[in-house]
């Protein structure tokens, strides 16, 4: 309580016991003191603002005739009144009636629900026993990035060699915005797929970067339709964000061939290349070269956002940009979510986790494929991932389907905001199946179903 922020002003006509109680009755109505917190006594708050006991006597007297404060004898003196709760944005706006809880079908999210409470929480604690660091390493915790390494090469197939630096990032969308403010300039062009990742254009667009929507059909990114101006090119091999579909291997090589015959940077966003669970992965563009992609990973989609934490694979060059950048600007990513993600690997957690997701995926997914073909709706996407998509023919009916979603009370994704460009090739609804529990799942994926089924969409 001495540390409040009371200021007294000599020189203005109120005197000084007025402006001790003003101070303290803003204090309350602001929310620096609540109901039932004890005031310090009247010699002490004196003593601290260097005025006679007298001056905080008679504050005290002004604010209990105003029933602000009462005295408990033996005790002290207490605030008995609280100002009013702020107002919800909501009511602030007008609107008084209080937002309803959606199921949340969006895509993107992790299965929470296949986490082992008890080895996520045997992480955290073990992470805690690590001492506090005096500088940081910013390249990444050396346990952090052993544990990726190894997680790379046994369940990606990516080995960490010679040609290679693995480095720690605060996740895919910062990582973007390091590697565009390190190997780019204001105004170059960087190449995306279009319907695409949102927060990666975002992330180009704030570095000054002009962002350029390539499109995209059943097999990912058009190679032959990249710009030839373009620096750089970002992309979704494993499962194309967020119209679902596997890039093959002749695309693959032809993506890469591209890159070297031009001289461009290939930004490989894996971000749930993990959560294939229908067939063997193809090779990663990082490793078919090196040379020219960098890797990009996260923990947010298979285990949780809270950890904050992902990585970059990058020839030796682009990882000492990016060092020399994070040293200029003293930046890095959480150390102690490093030391969580290192925790939670080196029992084998995350290996019998990642298992454990594999087996609670495919029926998630397979409850969402019957309710929605059993109503004559076409699935589009890869077997493997969090989410489905389901075309519709139209901008009109997304919109209707998305608006009939919420008003009965579940969240769906429409593909209009993943556009990056003016023009639009795809209609429809992507539709996550990982952010509920089973329960709710069960619950939502038939109002979804109907939603979808209640105007023209196309037809299986």
């Amino acid at each position: 309580m001495l540390d409040l922020p009371l200021a007294l002003d000599r020189e203005l006509p109120e005197p000084l016991s007025v402006q001790v109680a003003d101070g303290l009755r803003h204090a309350a109505a602001t929310g620096l003191l609540r109901s039932g917190d004890r005031l310090p006594s009247s010699r002490a708050l004196a003593d601290r603002l260097r005025v006679s006991r007298t001056v905080v006597a008679a504050a005290y007297d002004q604010l209990h005739a105003e029933g602000w404060i009462s005295g408990k004898r033996g005790s002290g003196t207490y605030l008995t009144t609280a100002p009013a709760a702020v107002p919800a944005r909501d009511a602030v706006a007008g609107n008084t009636d209080a937002a309803p809880q959606l199921f949340d079908l969006g895509p993107g999210a992790p299965c929470t629900e296949a986490i082992d409470p008890a080895a996520w929480r045997r992480a955290w604690r073990s992470a805690a026993d690590h001492a506090p660091l005096v500088r940081k390493d910013r390249a990444g915790e050396p346990e952090f990035r052993t544990a990726v390494i190894e997680h790379l090469l046994r369940h990606r197939g990516l080995g960490a060699g010679s040609e290679t630096v693995l480095l720690a990032t605060a996740g895919t969308s910062s990582a973007v915005a390091e590697l565009a403010a390190t190997l780019l300039r204001p105004g170059e062009v960087v190449a995306m797929e279009d319907p695409g990742y949102q927060r990666a254009a975002g992330a180009f667009a704030a570095a000054g970067l002009q962002v350029l929507p390539v499109p995209v059909d059943e097999h990912g990114l058009r190679v032959d339709l990249l710009p030839p101006k373009a620096k750089a090119v970002y992309c979704t091999p494993a499962h194309q964000f967020p119209l679902g579909a596997r890039m093959p291997a002749a695309r693959r090589v032809e993506l890469v061939e591209h890159a070297r015959r031009s001289g461009i940077l290939v930004l490989e966003d894996d971000y749930d290349g993990e959560l294939r669970y229908d067939a063997a992965p193809l090779p990663l563009l990082a490793t078919m070269a090196p040379d020219v992609v960098v890797h990009l990973g996260t923990t947010s989609k298979i285990l949780s956002p809270s950890l904050g934490v992902g990585w970059l694979l990058a020839a030796p060059e682009v990882a000492e940009a990016v060092l020399a950048h994070r040293e200029r600007t003293g930046t890095s990513p959480s150390s102690a979510s490093q030391q969580v993600l290192a925790a939670f690997a080196a029992q084998g957690d995350l290996a019998r986790h990642l298992r454990r997701l594999r087996r609670a995926l495919p029926p998630r997914r397979a409850l969402v494929v019957t309710e929605l073909r059993r109503r004559g709706l076409a699935v589009l996407g890869d077997d493997a991932g969090s989410h489905v998509v389901v075309p519709v023919d139209s901008a009109q009916t997304e919109q209707r389907v998305v608006a009939a979603g919420q008003a009965r009370g579940v969240a769906l994704d429409g593909l209009a905001r993943h556009h990056l460009g003016p023009r639009r090739d795809h209609f429809g609804v992507a539709l996550g199946y990982t952010a509920l529990s089973w329960s709710d799942l069960v619950a939502a994926v038939p109002i979804a179903a109907d939603c979808l089924s209640l105007p023209v969409a196309w037809s299986a």
